[in-house]
């Protein structure tokens, strides 16, 4: 059965239909993710450990800064949209030629929509330092204990329940941050590399578009990728070699699924 296709109208944009898809896509992504990963393995695994390797460099940099350490767990996060555009290409490479992809394209594939996807990652930016500085605020204000380290934030954050405000706080600030880049990246990134002459507003607005006809699907979809992003982080990074290229590829594969192909 063909599935249902919503044409959004915003005034000085032309934006993509918009297909309603059901509940269970987000597992045909992951799916279709994994086959892209295996046919790439050597290159996909590769950068996987070299993402994996420098966040846990970053997070150990910072374990005497509690606020730092983390902003830049959580913060990796809002990068993360930005950090798979290799697997996209990767992906992009293996629907054009059905061959082994090549790294030089990988790393040079924004180049043809260089304006647009720097902007992306410029406002990603934006929002990392200002999730760094919003970090250090609740920190400053709820915590008032002598907390010198991670381990020490720890100790003090759960052997009781004093900074059960702190808690909340940071974690209701923490969810919106993450709904908003959620929502701004769904599709965005890959449409910008994939249709060189979109520019960065009407990819945002494509994104925010997807997410509003699909809520559901995208609720799942985020739920999926906080999950296996933490298995990543619990496994001191080690899962993440693995999860973030595959979800970089899935992301891929679900870019394609909700929006109509464009030039």
């Amino acid at each position: 059965m063909e599935r249902m296709i919503y044409r959004p109208h915003v005034r000085h944009m032309e934006l993509p239909g918009i297909r309603l898809v059901s509940l269970d896509r987000p597992f045909y992504w992951l799916r279709q993710g994994l086959t892209d990963l295996l046919r790439t393995w050597p290159i996909s695994l590769a950068f996987g450990v070299l993402f994996a390797a420098l966040g846990y460099l970053l997070v150990n940099y910072a374990w005497t800064w509690p606020h730092l350490a983390l902003a830049l767990t959580s913060g990796f996060l809002l990068l993360a949209p930005f950090l798979a555009l290799v697997f996209y290409d990767l992906s992009r490479q293996l629907d054009a030629s059905k061959k082994r992809p090549g790294v030089r394209h990988a790393l040079t594939a924004w180049r043809d929509n260089a304006w647009s996807i720097g902007l992306y990652a410029a406002m990603l930016m934006f929002l990392v330092i200002a999730w760094e500085r919003l970090s250090a605020i609740l920190v400053g204000l709820f915590l008032t204990g002598n907390v010198s380290s991670v381990e020490n934030l720890y100790s003090v954050l759960f052997g009781s329940t004093e900074h059960l405000t702190f808690l909340i706080a940071y974690g209701l600030f923490g969810l919106l941050f993450a709904i908003a880049v959620f929502a701004l990246s769904v599709v965005s990134l890959p449409m910008m590399l994939d249709r060189s002459k979109v520019d960065i507003a009407t990819a945002l607005v494509t994104s925010l578009w997807t997410v509003r006809e699909n809520p559901a699907v995208m609720l799942l979809w985020a739920g999926i990728i906080v999950v296996l992003i933490g298995v990543g982080y619990l496994t001191a990074f080690l899962g993440l070699a693995v999860f973030f290229p595959l979800l970089g590829h899935a992301t891929w594969r679900a870019y394609q699924d909700l929006l109509e192909p464009g030039s």
